[in-house]
């Protein structure tokens, strides 16, 4: 039987996409084995957002080769998508994809050579059916593609084409299928999820499909993925607040606290339209975990701008930072700005950024010292009698337990914090 292995970098679309493929070559009686070892086939889904990943992208690549010499390496996602040329020109690399490519096993494993077709002339998608998904109690489902916003520092829309939304039917008959595969939890994924629905006739809107999951579907639990801070409107906080099964997690993109920054980047909000929102967020939900992205010198940025992103952050109700540090990536207005910050001072700025990351994370876990959380138990260790899940406010939790509790919620007192998680005790 022959072997295919999957490498996956980048975001939860593509780890969804991945997920897919690996279902489509099981299907296909394949036996899907981990990148370290030896495959028939190996299959590189790469993201491009920043020169780091497609650097890893190539050394994964590499890596690939030495394992099996005689293998067919694969190389797909975002990189391969905006750079195929790139990828062609090594050696160890036997063909390119593109995202549209690499959803058809059949390329995967046989097409003798490169095929990128222009995803910017997409203008519908289709979402892939998933009959099983790795983490067993939590799956995600990719409701968007692409994105029409085009900020300033941004390949994905190159990568990714034009935004195209899952109808909402589709999107409520995988659902169904996921829950009738045992899973308790679904996280709504997308590339620009806050523009879903726009494109359809006649247009539809998250909240809109959030309303339909809710009543149309016997899930326990739905995560909403990331969401521009434009695009998310009272309503939408009304709902999640109301409902026992939306998760109170929000991922909410800042990218600067500078609004000279925000202008420059073509993000159409500022500091004090998002301060705001994330007041209500908490008004609303006190408990809810709230993750943002920021931007560590971007072109311009100087001293005073980067420090009105550290003070905000240090005000804003935050309990997670994702930080990366300005990539000048190739067709992006960015990469033609003046005054691009120096790599040595980037790196130094992304560590402070990650300074107060990890004081806000601390801060909020200490919080929930006290109070209660409802866990969806992913894991159990045997040798030892603890249990580890995930919390609604997305708190990694582990408590005294047995396997019978995997892929069950169980109410939890959380009675401190050791190396970034909260140590409980059953209520029940």
């Amino acid at each position: 039987m022959k072997t295919v292995a999957i490498a996956t970098l980048g975001c939860k679309t593509n780890q969804f996409e991945s997920a897919a493929i690996t279902e489509q070559f099981g299907r296909a009686g394949y036996t899907v084995v981990p990148f370290t070892e030896p495959a028939d086939i190996y299959v590189i889904n790469s993201c491009t957002v920043t020169a780091r990943t497609d650097s890893e992208t190539r050394r994964m690549i590499r890596r690939a080769r030495r394992l099996n010499p005689q293998a067919r390496i694969v190389a797909t996602g975002c990189y391969a998508q905006v750079s195929p040329e790139e990828l062609s020109r090594m050696p160890e690399v036997d063909v390119v994809l593109g995202n549209l490519e690499k959803l058809d096993t059949t390329l995967l494993a046989e097409a003798p050579q490169d095929r990128v077709a222009d995803t910017g002339a997409e203008t519908t998608f289709s979402p892939l059916k998933l009959t099983s998904f790795a983490e067993h109690t939590r799956a995600f489902l990719q409701v968007q593609n692409g994105c029409n916003t085009f900020c300033a520092y941004c390949i994905v829309p190159f990568a990714r084409g034009r935004s195209r939304s899952v109808s909402g039917a589709e999107v409520l008959d995988g659902i169904r299928g996921l829950v009738d595969q045992g899973f308790r939890e679904v996280v709504l994924t997308g590339i620009h999820l806050g523009g879903y629905g726009l494109d359809l006739s006649p247009a539809d809107s998250l909240e809109g499909l959030v309303r339909r999951i809710l009543n149309e579907t016997e899930l326990q639990r739905l995560r909403i993925g990331s969401i521009d801070p434009n695009e998310i409107s009272d309503s939408l906080l009304e709902l999640c607040a109301g409902s026992s099964r939306i998760c109170h997690h929000f991922h909410i993109p800042l990218q600067s606290g500078s609004d000279s920054v925000l202008g420059r980047m073509g993000r159409p909000y500022g500091t004090a339209a998002f301060t705001a929102l994330l007041e209500r967020v908490v008004a609303a939900m006190p408990d809810a975990f709230i993750g943002t992205d920021i931007i560590a010198g971007f072109p311009g940025e100087d001293e005073e701008e980067f420090q009105s992103t550290c003070r905000l952050i240090e005000l804003l109700p935050l309990a997670d930072l994702h930080v990366f540090p300005y990539s000048r990536r190739p067709r992006t207005r960015a990469a033609d700005m003046p005054d691009q910050v120096p790599p040595a001072l980037i790196k130094e700025r992304a560590a402070r950024l990650r300074a107060i990351a990890g004081r806000k994370h601390e801060q909020f876990l200490q919080r929930a010292v006290g109070g209660e959380l409802q866990v969806l138990v992913q894991h159990h260790e045997s040798a030892t009698g603890m249990v580890r899940g995930v919390s609604r406010n997305y708190i990694q939790a582990e408590f005294q337990g047995s396997s019978a509790d995997i892929n069950c919620e169980r109410r939890v007192l959380v009675t401190g914090i050791e190396q970034g998680q909260a140590v409980c005790h059953p209520m029940e």
